[in-house]
């Protein structure tokens, strides 16, 4: 799933489950200090890893931020 995220376009507009989909990637591909620097918490990755990089422009492009999208429950 990862490969197929990090190589995946941002489709315009952007729907519902788009956002979703992205809300849930950016909470699991979240950064955590490794010794070796920020990683990717799911994958062990330098951050931001594929799907990070997918989430953030994908809620860009429904031109809203991580703050308009609120925490979690």
């Amino acid at each position: 799933m990862s490969a197929v995220l990090a190589e995946s376009p941002v489709l315009t507009p952007v729907t519902d489950e788009d956002l979703t989909l992205a809300v849930h990637t950016v909470r699991v591909h979240a950064p955590e200090l490794s010794p070796q620097g920020q990683a990717c918490r799911s994958e062990r990755v330098p951050y931001p890893c594929g799907p990070a990089r997918w989430a953030h422009a994908t809620i860009h492009a429904a031109s809203l931020t991580e703050e308009h999208l609120g925490e979690p429950a």
